[in-house]
């Protein structure tokens, strides 16, 4: 296992076979009864149990989607009692402190406050990540944010998926990774309050002020998990003059 997946693995170990279909089903949205046996090592027969179990006590639902000429495949994915077992480190006094600065501030004040925020947060991550290469960077930054209820992890960003080009005559790429967290803590606050997520692609990067950060996908969007593409840059070969 690389020491992205390590990581990962640590906050989200699963210690029942149960755990480990809602730990999936977090992490890739939705999958078949054969992709889990197949990717979990269970026989398909065990799954389907743990399915109909899981599904009694209302924590996964299935969709029924057409396959050729065959009968549909069914596609598990979580209810939202099945969101809710992953912990989230929100509470209502912080939902309720928002909506009472929302209703005392002013926009601008409100969008100035969350703005010393995330750059009060930056500067605490670049200082616990400290110095060294972005893996090692991104390997704490990943423990950080684990620790504060993101189901977070890290790897390098697939070589066939084209990445955004540097400007012309600007340094090269040298390290390139893809940041996935497939669990929001503050979700219950982003869905009233998008702007403090908005913040969140300026504090990574200002936390790594030698990287280019853009931001892949976001949950505020209705997609599955927030993702983010960070790569370092670095001096581009000297030209040969032989």
């Amino acid at each position: 296992m690389n020491r992205a997946r390590r990581i990962a693995s640590q906050a989200t170990q699963p210690t029942s076979s149960k755990q480990a279909i809602l730990i999936y089903l977090r992490k890739a949205g939705q999958a078949t009864a054969q992709t889990l046996a197949e990717h979990l090592g269970i026989s398909p027969q065990a799954i389907r149990r743990h399915l109909k179990d899981l599904e009694a006590e209302r924590l996964i639902r299935h969709v029924a989607q057409p396959s050729g000429l065959g009968r549909p495949q069914h596609f598990y994915q979580l209810s939202p009692q099945g969101e809710a077992q992953f912990p989230a480190r929100y509470d209502e006094f912080a939902l309720g402190l928002l909506n009472t600065l929302a209703e005392t501030l002013g926009s601008e004040q409100m969008g100035s406050l969350l703005q010393q925020q995330w750059q009060r947060k930056a500067q605490e991550y670049q200082a616990q990540m400290g110095c060294g290469s972005l893996a090692k960077r991104l390997e704490r930054l990943v423990q950080l944010r684990q620790a504060e209820g993101y189901m977070a992890e890290y790897y390098p960003y697939p070589n066939h998926l084209a990445a955004p080009r540097p400007a012309e005559g600007s340094e090269q790429y040298v390290e390139q990774y893809v940041l996935v967290e497939h669990h929001c803590a503050i979700a219950q606050i982003a869905q009233r309050f998008p702007s403090v997520c908005g913040h969140e692609l300026e504090m990574f990067a200002a936390a790594l002020p030698d990287c280019r950060v853009e931001r892949l996908t976001w949950q505020v969007n209705g997609e599955h998990q927030c993702g983010y593409w960070i790569a370092r840059m670095g001096s581009p070969p000297r030209p040969s003059h032989e």
